[in-house]
């Protein structure tokens, strides 16, 4: 099992920047994969960014070049670098982790990203 815990949300102003960082339960080395996720309020959840364990990376065509995921072994953390931020990007960002063996799907409770105009 992992248990993950996300921290950095808070209220921005449009055009400011936070660092979100999700610090796992236990090592992130062999995780098949990190993200995150986001929900705005009537929306479905959608991916924001995920990184591979072979440092791959993936972002939705609304966080590119605007946003950067990276990892931190040593830390058992994965952040997400925001920048650029709009009124759309509010929401709550949620931290998932993907492993192969055992094969599992896990999810943080989430941290609240609202962006002011």
């Amino acid at each position: 099992q992992v248990l993950l815990v996300e921290s950095g949300g808070g209220l921005v102003q449009a055009g400011g920047s936070l660092r979100l960082s999700c610090t796992a339960s236990r090592s992130i080395f062999s995780i098949e994969s990190m993200g995150w996720y986001r929900q705005a309020p009537g929306k479905q959840r959608e991916l924001v960014a995920a990184m591979s364990s072979g440092d791959k990376t993936n972002y939705a065509d609304s966080a590119k070049g605007r946003f950067t995921i990276s990892r931190d072994n040593a830390k058992n953390t994965v952040y997400l670098q925001m920048n650029s931020l709009k009124p759309e990007d509010t929401a709550v960002y949620h931290c998932n982790a993907v492993t192969a063996w055992p094969p599992g799907d896990y999810w943080g409770k989430g941290t609240l990203v609202t962006v002011s105009s």
